[in-house]
Formats: structure tokens, sequence, C-alpha cells
């Protein structure tokens, strides 16, 4: 159930608001960050409509937000965020790979990512790193972006992978784990005609010239990444 208080933060508290659709994750979140004295858990909310009308209240330093959600997306959340609440920092806490969302968190206003893979002591360096006005990335994940500048400044033709927007990107990830069109459809919460028109874009994109041959590239793109 969402939450908000009122009430200012005591002393030099930051306030901490998450957003997660597991209630039993947001409570393991909450008495992490009740542990610790410098920090105050100032609301909660399971999905974007939910945080957005909450966050307006109870006034966050930081917000820990999940990618996949009740309703919406955490990536456009992200994005609102920035536009309605620029003040507040982000921190990532998904399981979504850090290697495939980590600079589209970060493109959409992120500081931050953390897998839930981590100890909890990783979700909290993050918390305190990014409140010190830090981004706040795996040693690989940084690498690998700061790798990619070179190129970038060289015009180099982009990665095809780059062309797909953030649905897209999720559909062919669900491709290539071996999901069907109707099992992606319930995961996303879309119709299967949906999926099938993601499909067929991503064929485009890619230049794809059946399903089949899509679905061989997103499994070989799944084992890479993993």
């Amino acid at each position: 159930m969402a939450y908000k208080r009122s009430a200012p933060a005591s002393g030099n508290r930051s306030r901490v608001f998450i957003v997660d659709d597991h209630p039993v994750v947001r409570r393991g979140i909450v008495d992490l960050m009740r542990a610790h004295a410098d920090l105050e858990v100032c609301g909660e909310a399971s999905d974007m409509d939910e945080a957005l009308n909450i966050m307006q209240g109870a006034q966050p330093d930081i917000a820990i937000v999940d990618l996949k959600l009740k309703e919406g997306s955490g990536l456009d959340l992200i994005r609102q965020m920035k536009i309605r609440f620029p003040q507040v920092r982000v921190l990532v806490s998904s399981m979504y790979e850090e290697s495939l969302y980590a600079e589209r968190a970060i493109r959409a206003g992120a500081s931050g990512y953390v897998s839930k893979n981590e100890p909890p002591e990783r979700l909290l360096e993050g918390v305190r790193k990014i409140l010190a006005g830090k981004i706040f990335l795996s040693e690989e994940m940084m690498d690998e972006m700061l790798q990619r500048i070179p190129a970038r400044q060289e015009s180099a033709p982009p990665d095809p992978m780059d062309t797909l927007s953030d649905r897209e990107l999720q559909v062919f990830e669900l491709i290539g784990q071996g999901f069907s069109i109707k099992e992606i459809a319930g995961q996303l919460n879309l119709s299967p005609k949906t999926i099938e028109s993601y499909r067929d874009g991503l064929k485009t994109k890619l230049n794809m010239e059946s399903s089949r041959q899509l679905a061989k590239r997103a499994v070989e793109w799944s084992v890479q990444k993993g």
C-alpha cells in the first residue's frame, strides 16, 4: 500500500522514496533505510501514476526506482520525474541486466543503477553516493560507457541495437529468452497484436527477413550479454 509522510525530515536526514511493484521488496528497502540515522523513507508506490501523485507531497531527495512496475515503465517514470521534480535524484534498482539498461536509465535522467542481485549494502552505497552528487554504476559498466565515447566522437555508424526504443528492447530481450508472443504480451500487459507490431518493427530496424531469423539473433544476443 502506498503512503506518504508529510512531516519534514528530522535533522540532516535525506528523504528516500521507493517505487517498486513488489510489497516485500519495498518493505526490505524501508527496513534497510530505517536502520541508518541519516536516511528517512518519505513514501512508496507500486506504479508510475501513483508515484507521481504521491511524490509532490513527499518531497524526496532521492527515489529508488524499479524498471518493471505494476503499471507503466520505470524509464518513463524517470523521464516524467526529471520534468516535474528535477531536484529529485534517481537510483535504479532492477533485475534487468545493467549492461542492457543502465545507459538508457542514465539518459532518461537516473544517476545510478544497482542490480537486485547485489547485497543490500550496495544499494545503500548507491543512495549515499548519488546524494553526494556522484554517478553510481559498476566499474564494468562505467568502463563500457567510457569506451563508447571515442567511437561516438569519430561519428562511427550507430549500433542497430542503439536505435531500438525501450519497449522494443524489452520485447527483443524476451524473444531471446524464448518467450512466446502471448507470454510476452502477458509480461508487459499489452495485447498479442501489439507485441506482433513490435516484432515487425524489430525485423525492420535489425534488417531481419523473418521472425525465425529475428528469434535466432535475439537468442545469440542474449547469450552474448549473459
